[in-house]
């Protein structure tokens, strides 16, 4: 059987390793994974996500936490203060008197400052400075999935090596202490095989003036030869990259886009239903995913080049919330990255203009302009009204 990554579905489990780089999925697969990282490490682990549930698998990550923490292994978790904001005070007593390190990145509200969009939205997880688990997927039920109901389709990167893994631990440590120091250097690290494999971990927080993950996509849309095919959830696309992919549509390459068909957002799906006729007239491919929730956020390029994590195409990840992804110049890590998403795509309804105009009526299209205007207005509010964040950068 040629390498490959596939579908990790119950009828797709023949996912292999590209130079130490395996892609990872929503439901068993990610937190098997998760649950292994944690149950080996030795002397230090790092967590930090945006939602961590008081649910069943997170009730399960926090025993394996604990059981570290008793095994004298340091470990840190550091959580958003919105994100995480339902998580009971018990639950987190627990985990503090069991050695956890654990604290909120900007609560809500805090007796300095009124912060709204200013989230930490990074799903990375490092143990030891050796292995790296970083992605877009949360700590909770839906994204694991059930026998009844599929897992919300997203995705990580698990990298092994301490080249990458050193770094990272370092910066999520200095993330976490809240060490100020402006690090501006990308995280690097190369894997030879047959072909040359470049890994960096990119980062975006415009505040403090990182926008290398919305740079990245741009840049690669600009040398685009062939093929883009982007998973985006809650995509609402900025000028600078709408410009990107259209202008890729024109020069003839093929563009497609796998979007929500279900979502947790509705009036976020409405808005980008609004955008479909126009990226449709470019010729840009859309396709709807309707077996569960799309939460996924990654792109490959040419066969060539891929994008993992948290960083959403829209505006409040390119100018509000603190995103990591993981970058991949890799042919057959790309190449297998493609035949997965071709699966993907096979599954999803194919949106032509035709299908477009004939399911939007009048009122439907009063409705998408409506979520769309509403979105976007509440996307400027939330990115730039917190007081003094132009002032307090951390």
């Amino acid at each position: 059987m040629p390498k490959g990554i596939t579908y990790n579905r119950s009828q797709d489990n023949d996912i292999q390793s590209v130079d130490n780089i395996v892609l990872v999925h929503s439901g068993e697969d990610y937190f098997l994974r998760l649950r292994n990282i944690i149950s080996k490490a030795q002397n230090e682990i790092h967590l930090q996500s945006y939602i961590f549930e008081n649910d069943t698998t997170g009730l399960e990550i926090a025993e394996a936490l604990k059981e570290a923490a008793n095994r004298k292994v340091k470990v840190y978790v550091l959580l958003d203060g919105y994100g995480s904001s339902k998580l009971p005070n018990n639950f987190l007593e627990n985990l503090k008197q069991n050695g956890i390190n654990i604290r909120f990145f900007s609560p809500l509200f805090s007796k300095n400052n009124f912060y709204i969009g200013r989230r930490l939205h990074h799903k990375v997880v490092v143990a030891d400075g050796e292995i790296v688990l970083i992605g877009g997927i949360n700590i909770a039920n839906k994204y694991r999935g059930s026998n009844t109901e599929h897992p919300w389709l997203d995705y990580a990167v698990q990298i092994e090596g301490a080249s990458i893994g050193e770094p990272l631990q370092k910066l999520c440590k200095d993330i976490y202490l809240k060490k100020t120091r402006t690090n501006k250097e990308i995280i690097q690290c190369n894997f030879y095989n047959t072909n040359e494999t470049s890994v960096k971990i990119l980062r975006n927080d415009w505040l403090k003036q990182k926008n290398e993950i919305c740079n990245s996509y741009i840049n690669a849309l600009q040398k685009a030869d062939k093929e883009v095919i982007i998973v985006g959830s809650y995509f609402l696309p900025g000028r600078r990259l709408s410009n990107a992919l259209k202008s890729a549509a024109k020069r003839g390459i093929k563009v497609k886009i796998i979007l929500s068909g279900v979502s947790d957002l509705p009036i976020v799906m409405r808005a980008t239903h609004y955008l479909y006729s126009s990226l449709l007239k470019q010729n840009i491919e859309l396709f709807e995913w309707k077996k569960s929730v799309l939460h996924g956020k990654l792109a490959t390029i040419d066969k060539g080049w891929a994008t993992i994590g948290s960083f959403n195409l829209n505006h409040l990840s390119s100018y509000g919330s603190i995103e990591m992804n993981v970058e991949i110049s890799s042919t057959e890590f790309s190449k297998n990255l493609s035949v997965h998403l071709i699966n993907v795509l096979n599954q999803c309804d194919n949106i032509t203009l035709e299908t477009h105009r004939t399911r939007n009526g009048v009122f439907i299209k009063f409705i998408n302009w409506l979520a769309y205007r509403l979105v976007r207005i509440a996307l400027i509010i939330v990115t730039y009204i917190p007081q003094k964040r132009l002032l307090k950068l951390y």
